[in-house]
């Protein structure tokens, strides 16, 4: 058996395996959130899991539409339409799976986890505050939720994403890297028990 086919998770029920692990990592990370969110962001896993979901159809295949795209969209729309609204939640939703979930990848890339973690909170900021004003105001208290707590709620999606194991130096390096863009708590702690003590103005002190 390959590598890859021991990470596969035999997963009777997708909803149910997000919604397990997900209230696991949250409880972990001591992050609180209204049941009301936590249903949202299991209900959001769930329909990224497919990834003609996540991605767009385009002459070359499926692709995932540039977050700054997104946002010219949703800026192109009328305010206080259902288009705009729209647009802006799919833009919160898809900074908030790929920053959850793909937080290592963007060591290679020019656009990095801080960028999506500032364009979905206000995504999700901007949805609050027009969904309290129109018929979607069911959820302008989730999206405020998700707005406030984009950071720590990125925190507990890493732990999903993540498998155990031993991290190697440059996983501890990149770990030190999103510390450092977001102030992330988790990532904090995980190089404390690295044996790294982060500090902001003075590098890194390695006490192993």
């Amino acid at each position: 058996m390959s590598d890859a086919e021991k990470r596969v998770l035999p997963v009777a029920n997708l909803r149910e395996f997000f919604r397990d692990t997900l209230h696991g990592a949250l409880l972990r990370q001591h992050l609180s959130v209204e049941d009301q969110t936590e249903h949202y962001v299991v209900n959001l896993l769930t329909l990224f899991a497919r990834s003609e979901a996540l991605y767009e159809s385009t002459p070359d295949g499926l692709r995932l539409k540039p977050l700054v795209a997104m946002l010219c969209e949703a800026l192109e729309a009328a305010p206080g339409t259902a288009e705009r609204h729209r647009y802006l939640q799919r833009l919160g939703d898809v900074s908030l799976f790929i920053a959850g979930f793909f937080a290592q990848s963007f060591a290679t890339k020019l656009i990095d986890i801080d960028y999506h973690i500032a364009m979905g909170g206000r995504a999700y900021e901007a949805l609050a505050q027009s969904a309290s004003r129109g018929r979607g105001h069911v959820l302008a208290a989730v999206f405020a939720e998700l707005s406030a707590k984009f950071q720590p709620m990125v925190d507990a999606l890493n732990e999903v994403s993540e498998s155990s194991g031993a991290q190697s130096d440059r996983d501890i390096l990149r770990l030190y890297e999103i510390w450092l863009k977001t102030g992330s708590a988790r990532c904090y702690t995980q190089l404390k028990r690295c044996g790294v003590d982060p500090i902001t103005a003075g590098g890194t002190a390695f006490t192993h």
